[in-house]
């Protein structure tokens, strides 16, 4: 066992002690249910996310520590429940991780990194699912959750075999969102509508490029060119509301072609 593993055990230690005592005393804390941190839990995980995008080692240490603060405070509330404890939460995963390793911790030989997902999956199921897509929470951000569906189908080859074919069937989504705008009812374009998103995520994947992130960056694109537009349009001593969209556009272009 290395140094670093006592100190760390300790200070984990403190943490749940510190939390324990917030709920106790402090009168937002007492007041938490899961319900109500649910909001919290994924805005800390989405904070994480940003900071490993950013590649910035202080900002993820500190939004790691509030994730992590999060699942503590969710463990102690089932705790005063009676529900389950912290210690099940860390003996369940822990016996999660070895079960689902058996590479490591028994005796199957696994070379690939392909090799170790196809066994996960296959043990998932044996724990009890009933289907290969059991598992992909409906609450995930709807690109990544179609790009997660599309992967466990195509590990069973349930999956195109081209990727001009997969371009095809997205182009053909397309002419039906087209075909339903005027003569279909809301439903019915939303439905064509996302089987065209869908589409497009299949693409993206066959690409090897994630649509999520591939999205992601598209939108902070696009606000770093509009916020671009506003601080011009300070300068010259007017703001996007009293300008029109010729000039605005104008504008835009202009940052465009800088950003080439």
């Amino acid at each position: 066992m290395s140094k670093a593993e006592p100190a760390a055990a300790r200070e984990f230690e403190q943490l749940v002690t510190v939390i324990r005592r917030l709920r106790r005393e402090c009168p937002w804390d007492r007041k938490q249910t899961h319900a109500s941190l649910r909001a919290t839990l994924i805005e800390e995980a989405y904070e994480v996310v940003e900071s490993i995008t950013a590649k910035k080692r202080e900002p993820l240490k500190s939004e790691l520590g509030d994730l992590l603060m999060n699942i503590i405070l969710h463990a102690t509330i089932a705790e005063e429940k009676k529900e389950f404890t912290l210690r099940d939460v860390l003996d369940e995963i822990t016996d999660k991780m070895i079960r689902r390793h058996p590479h490591v911790f028994g005796t199957t030989r696994l070379r690939t990194a392909g090799e170790v997902l196809d066994r996960w999956e296959q043990l998932k199921l044996k724990e009890g699912r009933h289907s290969l897509l059991d598992g992909i929470p409906r609450s995930m951000p709807a690109l990544l959750r179609a790009r997660r569906v599309q992967q466990r189908a195509a590990g069973v080859g349930f999956d195109w075999k081209r990727r001009k074919d997969v371009w095809r069937k997205a182009v053909e989504e397309m002419r039906e969102v087209r075909d339903t705008l005027e003569r279909s009812t809301h439903r019915r374009r939303e439905e064509e509508f996302g089987d065209l998103l869908f589409a497009l995520v299949n693409y993206a994947r066959f690409l090897g490029l994630d649509a999520e992130t591939a999205l992601h960056r598209a939108t902070t694109k696009f606000t770093r060119r509009f916020q671009g537009i506003e601080r011009e349009l300070g300068r010259r001593g007017k703001n996007v509301r009293a300008s029109s969209l010729k000039e605005m556009d104008a504008i835009w272009n202009e940052l465009k072609n800088k950003g080439r």
